[in-house]
């Protein structure tokens, strides 16, 4: 029975268990339930109480387990539930940009129902004829990561030579799709026989190649690129990387996005061909998603009508239920996943 002051329900919640060394197992994070009010508290200025829809599998979560301080974003808390990108409903709003019934993506809680208070992190969504999960993926923060890491990052030209590590992920499989309709040459790497086969027939990346079958990433990179690379996109780190500097052209730009091989190691692997930047005046930069969030209604301007002409494909691994979250997210550092991994908390 539903009175002015809220209903109160169950809450079932994804909990950090505590800073984790080494690598990210399930037994990190534990399913509790709680209780929630589903009205905003009367102090509660500005704060929003949403039912979450789909939550957002990233690499870069995995770094938010350590202990770190000074980081651009803060650490998790151990004992509170997990927080990352999510699509939800708003039930109740003291905010005056979200109404009820309103559908919002930003950062809220591996939770059924959150109360997000840190609202300057919410997007409004509007266009809904797309599904909704896309807005924690290309039309989100991996959308906007691809879009800006390739574009503003690397000043792609037709004709370029484009190797993207990672490529079937959550970002890889869209920069790939960008770089095709600019014209460039596309080759991707991935970890297993299925996401390359995804990559030439889905994406369609003039070649790939399983990294895990290569003896020696210098041979196969030469293999793909005869005449080298122009631009480098970077997921992945270690001896990638240091493959990749050897066959760099002159004037070449590596984007650095992230390194997922080294999250979950203790002691990172060094990266021995630097000197080659020097050279070849390679431009190498690294970039954070939040630096270009003011080009976000840009980015959807240009990919919304491609996503609705099916110029751009965008695959999805969606995991059911709130209690599959915590496989889904360690499955990511395993290459469990086969493109971007969502978990899907409610359809509704």
């Amino acid at each position: 029975m539903e009175s002015d002051d809220g209903e109160v329900v169950s809450n079932k919640q994804v909990i950090f268990k505590d800073y984790v060394p080494g690598v990210l197992k399930e037994s990190d994070m534990y399913i509790t339930t709680s209780t929630i009010k589903l009205k905003v508290p009367e102090d509660c200025t500005n704060g929003v109480l949403v039912k979450n829809l789909y939550l957002s599998c990233d690499p870069y979560m995995r770094n938010r387990m350590r202990n770190f301080q000074g980081s651009y974003i803060s650490p998790l808390k151990p004992g509170s539930p997990i927080s990352g990108r999510g699509v939800a409903k708003v039930l109740d709003s003291r905010h005056p940009d979200y109404k009820k019934g309103d559908f919002i993506w930003g950062m809220t809680g591996w939770e059924e129902y959150s109360l997000i208070t840190a609202t300057e992190t919410l997007f409004k969504i509007h266009d809904k004829d797309v599904p909704l999960s896309y807005y924690i993926g290309i039309l989100g923060m991996p959308g906007l990561t691809a879009y800006a890491g390739f574009y503003e990052i690397c000043s792609p030209k037709k004709g370029e030579f484009v190797f993207i590590s990672a490529a079937s992920g959550a970002v890889g499989q869209l920069v790939g799709q960008f770089a095709k309709l600019l014209g460039c040459y596309v080759v991707g790497s991935a970890g297993s026989k299925d996401k390359v086969d995804l990559l030439k027939n889905k994406f369609g990346f003039d070649d790939a190649f399983n990294y895990k079958e290569e003896l020696d990433l210098d041979a196969a990179l030469k293999r793909y690129f005869p005449d080298g690379i122009d631009i480098y996109f970077e997921n992945v780190g270690g001896k990638m990387l240091d493959a990749v500097v050897l066959n760099m052209r002159v004037r070449g730009r590596i984007s650095v996005c992230g390194m997922v091989s080294q999250y979950n190691l203790e002691q990172p692997e060094g990266v021995h061909n630097l000197m080659h930047l020097v050279p070849k005046r390679i431009h190498m930069e690294g970039f954070l998603v939040h630096d270009f969030f003011h080009l976000f209604p840009k980015y959807l301007d240009m990919v919304l009508p491609y996503i609705k002409q099916g110029k751009i494909v965008y695959v999805e691994d969606i995991a059911e239920g709130l209690e599959n979250a915590p496989a889904a997210l360690t499955g990511l550092f395993a290459g469990r996943n086969i493109g971007k991994q969502v978990v899907a908390v409610s359809h509704e």
